[in-house]
């Protein structure tokens, strides 16, 4: 099943909120694809920060506007603060935006 932007992220009101699978201590920052979990679509993400404090959160946040292309102070984690699963919510024009994580993701195919 080819996954897109559709199965990883949700439209919001002002954005759009990804699903994201958290691997922190990681060798890098990236992002490294999407995958499936318990039936849902998830973007799979590596951060070399610790799981300590939420330095882990705040690198996601970092790396996802990174990936982006948007200013950090427009994402913010939205939920799973502790879980590796986590809501990601993304500022902006929701049609651009979810055209940016289509973009991005077919580089990743």
């Amino acid at each position: 099943m080819l996954l897109n932007a559709k199965h990883v992220c949700r439209r919001s009101e002002g954005g759009v909120v990804l699903a994201v699978r958290l691997t922190p201590q990681s060798s890098s920052d990236e992002i490294s694809g999407v995958d499936t979990l318990d039936g849902k679509a998830v973007i799979k993400a590596r951060v070399r920060a610790l799981a300590d404090k939420g330095k882990a959160n705040v690198a996601l946040e970092k790396l996802i506007a990174k990936w982006l292309g948007v200013p950090a102070s427009l994402v913010d984690l939205a939920s799973g603060g502790k879980s590796r699963l986590k809501s990601v919510a993304v500022q902006g024009d929701v049609n651009e935006l979810v055209n940016l994580v289509e973009i991005r993701l077919a580089e990743l195919a």
